[in-house]
């Protein structure tokens, strides 16, 4: 199984979560559950490792950003039959606030 965050992708998370001044990113990984409908997209990792930021959906219709706990995820990634997956073919082709407003009107996240 492959890991839920790669190296280079960490990278990326961590430099976007270092600077200084609040900034719009773009998602850098998509998290998603493969037998159910909750869906992540990750645009920001704090320097302890484990907070990240981003956009979830949790398959209730009202998807929302916020704080998520990375050792969470493995959590609930541990009870599922097939585990979390990352999407290896995701491409941000947005902002993480635009893909918000988007989920938001549509009830989802669409990406």
């Amino acid at each position: 199984m492959l890991p839920l965050i790669d190296s280079a992708s960490r990278e990326l998370l961590l430099a976007n979560g270092n600077q200084q001044e609040e900034q719009d990113h773009r998602p850098v990984i998509k998290l998603f559950n493969p037998t159910g409908g909750q869906t992540w997209l990750i645009s920001e990792m704090a320097a302890d490792g484990d907070t990240l930021f981003g956009l979830a959906d949790l398959g209730f219709g009202q998807p929302e950003m916020g704080y998520i706990r990375l050792s969470e995820l493995l959590d609930v990634s541990a009870t599922l039959p097939i585990g979390l997956e990352r999407d290896l073919g995701f491409r941000a082709n947005k902002t993480l606030s635009e893909y918000a407003r988007d989920a938001r009107i549509m009830g989802r996240i669409v990406a």
